[in-house]
C-alpha cells in the first residue's frame, strides 16, 4: 500500500513537470512569434518612417543631456551679468529695444474722418480695419510720415473703444476732433480724391496730403472733391493710369492709398510703389511708357474723364476720395 502512494504520488510529480515544461515551453515559443512579428513589423515600415524612428529614439536618449546643457548656460549667463553687471543691463535694454527707430517725416498723412454720418456700421468697421493697417505699415516704414486722424469721433471711436482699446496708446499718430482745415494751413493741404483732373507728379515733403475716410461702396461719388472745391483746397490725383493698367475695375482701400505714399517716400517711383502695393491678383500691369504709341496717347487725352472715373474706383477710400 504504501508502495503505492509514492507511485502515486511521483507520477503526480512527472505530470506536474512535463505541464510545466509545456507551458514554459509554450511561452519560450509565443515569446519567439512576438520577436519575429516585431521584426517582421519593422521590416514592413518604410526607410523615412524608420529613419523618423530612430530620431525620436535618438531625441529621447539625449532628452538628459539636454536639459543640463541648458542649465549650463543659464548658469553661465548668470555668471556673466554677477562679473559685468553693466553688460547685462545693456544686453537687456537690446532686447526691449522697438524695431523701428525711424522718427517720421515732415511730411503729413491725413484721413479725414468726417464722413462717419455717411456710413453704416458694418463700412465703419472696415475703416477701423484699414486704420488699423494704416497704423502698422507707417510704424515699420523707412520713412513715415506724420498720421493724422482728424473729426475723429462719433461710430468710428466707438468702434474702436470696443474692439481696440489699445488704440489710445497709437505712438506717432496724431487724433483731433478738429477738421482738417483747423488743423492745417489750407495752403499746405492737398487733398487726394480721384476726380481731380490733376494728376500728381511728385510728394512735396511741405505738404499734408489728405485721404478721405470714407467707406461707401460708390454710394457718394464725387464727394471728397467737392468739399475740397467748397473748401479752396488743392486737389489731385496719383498718377495710377500713368503706370497701370488694370484688367477690371477695381477698389482700392484707404491702407492702399496709404501704403502707396509709404512706398513712393522709400523708392522715388510711383511705378515701383504701384507695383509694390498692388496684389498681381488684381490684374494690374504695367504700362510701357517707352513703347506707348501717339495713338494710344489720343485715345487716352480723348478718354480723360472715363479714366479719372476708373481711376478713383481704384485709388482709395473707394471711388471718391482717393486718387
Amino acid at each position: 500500500m504504501e508502495t503505492n502512494v509514492v507511485s502515486d504520488e511521483g507520477i503526480k510529480s512527472e505530470t506536474l513537470v512535463q505541464q510545466g515544461g509545456e507551458s514554459e515551453a509554450g511561452s519560450e515559443q509565443t515569446a519567439g512569434h512576438g520577436d519575429r512579428d516585431s521584426a517582421a513589423e519593422v521590416q514592413t515600415l518604410s526607410k523615412r518612417q524608420r529613419k523618423k524612428l530612430q530620431r525620436q529614439q535618438k531625441w529621447e536618449e539625449e532628452r538628459e543631456s539636454r536639459k543640463q546643457k541648458r542649465k549650463d548656460r543659464k548658469q553661465q549667463r548668470r555668471l556673466q551679468r554677477q562679473n559685468d553687471p553693466e553688460e547685462g543691463k545693456d544686453q537687456q535694454s537690446s532686447r526691449k529695444r522697438p524695431c523701428r527707430e525711424n522718427a517720421p517725416g515732415s511730411m503729413k498723412l491725413i484721413l479725414d474722418c468726417s464722413f462717419d454720418g455717411l456710413m453704416l456700421v458694418k463700412h465703419i468697421q472696415k475703416l477701423h480695419k484699414q486704420i488699423q493697417r494704416c497704423y502698422a505699415e507707417n510704424r515699420r516704414a523707412k520713412n513715415p510720415v506724420r498720421f493724422y486722424l482728424t473729426s475723429f469721433g462719433g461710430q468710428l471711436k466707438q468702434s474702436m473703444d470696443e474692439k481696440d482699446k489699445g488704440w489710445v496708446n497709437w505712438k506717432d499718430v496724431t487724433f483731433k476732433t478738429e477738421h482738417y482745415s483747423d488743423v492745417v494751413a489750407k495752403e499746405d493741404l492737398v487733398y487726394l480724391t480721384s476726380d481731380s483732373p490733376n494728376v500728381l507728379q511728385e510728394l512735396d515733403q511741405t505738404k499734408a496730403y489728405v485721404i478721405g475716410g470714407l467707406v461707401d461702396h460708390n454710394h457718394h461719388k464725387g464727394i471728397t472733391f467737392e468739399r475740397a472745391k467748397e473748401r479752396g483746397i488743392e486737389h489731385a490725383q496719383l498718377p495710377l493710369s500713368n503706370f497701370v493698367k488694370m484688367n477690371s475695375r477695381k477698389v482700392l482701400t484707404v491702407n492702399h492709398v496709404f501704403e502707396i505714399i509709404l512706398a513712393y517716400l522709400e523708392k522715388c517711383s510711383w511705378q515701383e510703389a504701384f507695383f509694390t502695393v498692388l496684389p498681381l491678383r488684381k490684374g494690374a500691369v504695367a504700362i510701357d511708357q517707352d513703347r506707348t504709341s501717339a495713338q494710344e496717347n489720343e485715345d487716352d487725352d480723348s478718354d480723360s474723364h472715363s479714366a479719372n472715373e476708373h481711376s478713383g474706383q481704384k485709388d482709395g477710400s473707394q471711388h471718391s476720395s482717393n486718387s
